[in-house]
């Protein structure tokens, strides 16, 4: 098992952050790469053709190493929101369909389907959260049921982004199969702490912010498209991504061909100088550490806390299969919101509210004696 990472991170040590799935907390390493991509723009006659290009292709090659994925299939995205507009953009969808999601899901893999929707005569299909103590089990049973010969497309996390719920996504993928539905994934509160296989979950499209899991900068992000994208329409036109955009002597010898694979989606300005370092800088240390030993670390620091406070009657998933970076706890009537914000901004931990639930969220630079701590706030906020 991995020890303790912290001395990567620029944590300051009266902190106790249990937040990644706000914000991830910057490696020492990606603040490296950043300062030297930063330093690069005061000498503009050293930047060259090829450094619009190779740091890009390296970024590629990792985060397709990452999930088990053709390089050729991957695109750069500014946000999530960028990446799922692309996927709403080319699907087909015909009067009396339905974009399949789960209650409560983030924005950013809302919207696109609402307007969708909209224009096709389309409607959205809400999956409601269930009451149960096992509750991953039982939504993902409700969401199978959900899938018909209506749905056009399935939308979701691999986890839930308010409390980790984890979604069955082969099981998904093989009821998508059934009625021809497509899958498509917001990865980006699982995909770089949480083992994600394309060849065995088949998305159609998998879609990952970059400044949390992925431990990257703010304002890039990742994404992956299937083969039913291939001959897709992008949302902007740029030169980068259109062939032969190497050959800079030739750029207005117009070109209708695009770059193979997956490039045609990629924002306008891609080959960011400043940011592409560090969020392959990142990344690379993702695959160094590898997502199932994140999940076994963060298993292993937090599972007598989530025992401690099902004890004091918080409602914690579970279920048998849970995601370990991402949990979400709900308080019970004996217990004062009010006094545990306050408990947890006395010593110093930070977590998140989303929903009705605590979320709760460890990573390698947290320990078992940090979670016993969070422990402690939500035992001194039992109301007398």
């Amino acid at each position: 098992m991995l020890d303790c990472q912290r001395d990567l991170f620029q944590l300051d040590d009266s902190v106790i952050y249990l937040n990644c799935a706000y914000m991830s907390p910057q490696m020492k390493g990606v603040e490296a790469a950043g300062k030297l991509a930063m330093a690069q723009k005061n000498k503009p006659w050293s930047i060259t053709p090829k450094d619009f290009f190779e740091p890009v292709k390296l970024l590629k090659e990792a985060f397709a190493q990452l999930i088990n994925a053709a390089s050729e299939r991957i695109a750069l995205v500014p946000a999530a929101s960028y990446g799922i507009a692309t996927t709403a953009r080319n699907i087909e969808m015909e009067a009396g369909q339905e974009v399949l999601m789960v209650e409560e899901q983030f924005p950013s893999n809302y919207y696109s389907w609402d307007r969708l929707c909209q224009e096709k005569g389309g409607s959205i299909r809400l999956v409601e959260a269930p009451d149960s103590p096992r509750r991953s089990t039982a939504w993902n049973e409700a969401i199978l049921a959900a899938i018909s010969e209506r749905t056009a497309v399935v939308t979701l996390g691999h986890v839930h982004w308010a409390d980790g719920t984890l979604f069955d996504l082969e099981a998904i993928r093989a009821a998508c199969d059934r009625v021809g539905a497509y899958l498509i994934i917001d990865g980006t509160q699982s995909v770089g702490a949480l083992p994600f296989d394309v060849s065995k979950i088949r998305p159609d499209a998998l879609i990952c912010g970059g400044y949390k899991w992925l431990m990257g900068p703010y304002s890039l992000g990742v994404a992956y498209y299937g083969p039913r994208f291939d001959e897709g329409i992008p949302l902007e036109e740029n030169w980068i991504n259109r062939h032969n955009s190497e050959a800079f002597s030739g750029l207005v010898n117009y070109e209708s061909r695009y770059q193979p694979g997956a490039a045609r989606y990629s924002v306008g300005e891609h080959s960011n100088f400043f940011l592409v370092p560090q969020l392959t800088a990142a990344i690379q240390q993702i695959n160094a550490w590898r997502p199932e030993r994140i999940q076994e670390y963060c298993q292993h620091i937090s599972t007598t806390a989530m025992e401690e406070l099902q004890q004091l009657g918080c409602q914690i998933d579970q279920s048998a299969r849970v995601a370990h970076h991402l949990r979400g706890v709900r308080l019970p009537q004996s217990m004062d919101a009010d006094l545990l914000t306050q408990k947890l901004k006395d010593r110093n931990i930070f977590v998140s509210k989303r929903g009705n639930a605590i979320r709760i969220a460890p990573h390698l630079y947290n320990t078992e004696a940090e979670l016993m701590r969070l422990v402690g706030a939500f035992r001194g906020a039992k109301r007398v």
